[in-house]
This record gives C-alpha cells, structure tokens and sequence, in this order.
C-alpha cells in the first residue's frame, strides 16, 4: 500500500480529486430529484395510519386511483348480509346497506276466496304508519323451506298415522327446489331429518315415534327459527306445527317465542292443534292463534282428525298463492326495536283482507328472544 501510494504523480492527484468532485455533484442531484414511482404492479399500496404492516396487500393489488370494477349487484340480494369487501389497504369495509323486508302475503275476499290475480300497485304497505315504497313484486312460485314439528307426545300415538300422511300430502304439493326438515318433539325436540326433497326419507322420519309425556312446543319452534334463519337455503321460510296437548315444558315463554318468529324476514307459521277429550282452553287457542297470524299464518282447531287432510291441502295453497313483495323501510333501525306493519290490498272499489306478518325486531336478535 505504501509504495501505491508514493509512486502516484500529481496528475493522478488532480484525476482523482475531479472524479470525486463529479461523484459529489451526480450525489446531490439525485438526492435533490427523487426517482419516478414504479409501475403500479410492482408497487405496495402506501399503509393507512392505523393499518398494521401484516395486512399490507400484495405487489399485484391496483392502486387506490385506478377505477374500480362495478359490481353486478348494489344491494344486497333480498335477506341475505352484505358481504365483507377487501379495501385497497388490505383491510375489510362493511358497507352499510339497507336490506329489503320481505312480505309473504296472502289475500283473501269476504267469503274467504283466494285473491291471486292483483297488480303491483294493488298494494300498499305500512311501516309504523308510513307508507313505504315497494322495490319488488311477485306472484309466481318460488321454493320454500318448510318444516315439519309434531308433536310427539303419549297422547298424539294414535294419531300419528292420519297427521302423518297429511304433512306428506302437503310434501306431495311442494316442487321440486322446495326442501324439506322434519322435527319430532316431546320435552326434547329431535331434528329426524334435515333438508330435503326425498319423499321416502320424510316418511321414514314422521315414522320415528317415541313416546313421550310432556310437550315442550315453545322450544321445539324456538329451535326450528333458529334452523331456518342459520341454516336455510331458500329465502322463503314456513313452519308446520302439528299438536294436541298444552305445553307443559318448555322452558321459553310466549313472548319469547313470539319475538323469535318475528326476526326480521322470519318464517310464516301454521298450527294445526287437535283436540284431546278435553276441549281445549280459550287462552291455548289465542296464543297458538296470535303466533300464527303475527306471521301471517293461520292457527287451525279441527274438532276431527279427518279433517286434517283437507287442512294440509289448504296450507299448500296457501304457500302456493302468496304475493312476494319487498320494500326498504324508511325507518331508522336500531337493533332490537319493533316495526309495525299493515298491507292494503284493493281490487276495484273493493277492500280484501291480506295475512301477512305484522311486524319485526330489527337487527340481528339471535339470542335475545330470550330476553
């Protein structure tokens, strides 16, 4: 190193202190004018200030200033959520959107005929008093979620084979995308078949009859919502419940199971409550029929199990005859508080009755039922 260094020539010198000149000023220039930005595809998203570097999107992920592509759908589809949408930060946006309410309805004239050939602008809904503008009308047939509840207990045993070929009779008038559970209960209630359209796997789990004393119905319904609401594959929903006895053991109350059925776009529910040797109570027959008719269904008191048959053929009709009409309601919608709701239904000059729901909990209740 010594001899390098003592056999350089002042020309050198001079060399080298101008190439590290020239290096100074390339230095400063550069520092002094910042490199263009790379191509978007190579480049990160710059982080949100809250936006932990885990959650950074990859080198791939478009720009915040490049168009977005718009979606086939801008609100949600019927009672479905809207969907969490991964923003440009790598994080999730839930964008707030009014879900339509859904109305099942049926109408009926003063002699109780079926209405089925109204307009849209036939009809006009309430929502706590104030009309409300409909987004959707239809009066085709669309696939149902029915279920299936019978009573199980001791006193039900010799009629099980009438009541059973009756819900068949109403399985028989569902087509085909309809589907299909089955729940026997006792004080315990028994999920024997899960969705389907198989005839023979419906008769198979109406046949499993065991027995049992009590009859817990409140929480036998309270369990098939909560199966429809979580777990349905179709929007529209129906429960069937079939008993004779008085409920002696459930542990959920009236109102309970009341505000459960009356979730936001929950099921329609019919009864059908035989009677025992003993007529049946006046407060049983207002409660069965207020938890049907809150639904816009209808609660049934055959005084013979021959009638039945006729009944189950009417609650299919029924099913099959229902005006679908949706609106999104002008209302605020703080969670857990009830709306009141009426429909108008005009033929002419002529005024018709319309079962339909009478109102729903907003929000997401789940287990307040309960409280």
């Amino acid at each position: 190193m010594g001899a390098v260094r003592g056999g350089m020539a002042p020309r050198g010198i001079a060399r080298l202190l101008l190439c590290l000149l020239t290096l100074g000023c390339v230095s400063s220039a550069q520092s002094s004018n910042p490199p263009a930005a790379p191509p978007a595809s190579t480049s990160p998203q710059e982080p949100q200030a809250t936006q932990p570097p885990a959650t950074q999107p990859p080198a791939t992920q478009p720009q915040a200033t490049q168009p977005q592509a718009t979606p086939t759908q801008t609100t949600p589809p019927q009672d479905q959520a809207t969907p969490a949408q991964e923003d440009e930060s790598g994080g999730f946006v839930f964008k707030k959107e009014v879900e339509e309410v859904i109305l099942h309805a049926t109408v009926v004239d003063d002699q109780n005929h079926l209405i089925t050939g109204l307009a849209r602008d036939s009809f006009k809904v309430y929502e706590d008093n104030k009309l409300q503008e409909l987004t959707s009308f239809r009066k085709e047939r669309v696939p149902v979620a029915l279920g299936i509840l019978i009573d199980n207990s001791g006193s039900m045993l010799p009629k099980r084979a009438k009541v059973n070929e009756a819900a068949l009779r109403l399985v028989d008038a569902s087509q085909q995308e309809d589907r299909v559970f089955v729940v026997n209960f006792g004080e315990d209630a028994f999920l024997d078949q899960d969705y389907t359209e198989d005839v023979g796997k419906l008769r198979a789990a109406l046949q499993r009859v065991e027995t049992r004393g009590s009859t817990a119905l409140y929480d036998a319904v309270i369990g098939a919502v909560d199966h429809l609401n979580q777990t349905s594959p179709l929007q529209k929903k129906v429960l069937l419940v079939v008993t004779d006895g008085r409920d002696n053991a459930s542990q959920a109350t009236f109102q309970q199971v009341l505000r459960k059925l009356q979730s936001k776009n929950g099921p329609v529910l019919y009864t059908i409550a035989l009677e025992q040797n003993e007529r049946r109570d006046e407060s049983e027959r207002q409660s069965l029929r207020a938890l049907s008719e809150q639904t816009g269904g209808t609660a049934f008191f055959p005084s013979s199990l021959d009638e039945v048959q006729s009944i189950a053929s009417s609650i299919a009709q029924d099913i099959r005859s229902q005006y679908i009409i949706g609106y999104h309601s002008s209302n605020s919608h703080a969670t857990g508080t009830y709306h009141s709701i009426q429909v108008q239904a005009v033929d002419g000059r002529m005024r018709l009755h319309v079962a339909t729901r009478t109102g729903y909990y907003s929000g997401n209740i789940g287990s307040d039922a309960s409280h």
